[in-house]
């Protein structure tokens, strides 16, 4: 069952990763290429924190989801026109996942909740984040009238109290990331944001480039 979580997490990432490739008019090559980076960069990040070889190279099955997406994309190509909202639900899903199961799978090679808590985001929120990154796109991470990293907080820190409590089997983990997504989706319907670092943003007086 934690198998199939996980490659659920990298099919879905994946499915987002190759819709933006669409809607950027890349071709199939590099959405498969976006959507592999999406769907397994976070797990991969995760695994080598670990120590252990990252699973998207040692099991070949996790190469799978990330060529039926590219595949999905390109012959569906016509009845997805409007790429932005399948986008947003299918990135939700894949957070709702890999926040979880980052976070377990932390916690079963010994890590201490807090540090597993942190591991489930880096999870959730990786793929996303180099998505971004190699699109040329505004990281969605960093998007201040956005609600992003906060669901895979709260997901990934549930999981591990739940596990610590004695409370950890694999329907839990789904739950907690029906959960996540359920909080994702509404903060996307209903606008939610995040106080900014300051009360009043100001410019940067370096524009961007540093010091």
């Amino acid at each position: 069952m934690a198998l199939v979580l996980d490659l659920l997490g990298v099919f879905f990432f994946a499915l987002s990763g190759s819709l933006l490739a669409a809607r950027r008019g890349f071709d199939i090559v590099a959405s498969l290429l976006l959507g592999a980076l999406t769907g397994l960069g976070g797990g991969i990040v995760r695994d080598l924190i670990l120590g252990v070889p990252p699973a998207a190279f040692d099991q070949p099955i996790y190469l799978l989801p990330p060529v039926l997406a590219a595949l999905l994309v390109y012959v569906l190509h016509g009845s997805m026109h409007r790429f932005t909202r399948p986008l947003l639900v299918f990135d939700a899903a894949g957070l709702g996942l890999f926040c979880t199961t980052g976070a377990v799978k932390a916690l079963e090679y010994g890590i201490n909740p807090v540090a597993a808590t942190v591991l489930g985001v880096t999870t959730g929120v990786g793929g996303g984040l180099l998505r971004d990154v190699v699109a040329n796109r505004d990281p969605q991470l960093f998007d201040p009238r956005d609600l992003y990293a906060v669901p895979a907080m709260l997901g990934a820190a549930l999981v591990t109290v739940l596990w610590t409590a004695g409370w950890h089997a694999d329907w839990i983990s789904l739950v907690v990331a029906a959960l996540v997504f359920v909080l994702r989706v509404l903060s996307l319907w209903l606008r939610w944001s995040v106080p900014h670092a300051v009360r009043r943003p100001f410019a940067d007086p370096t524009g961007g480039r540093g010091e």
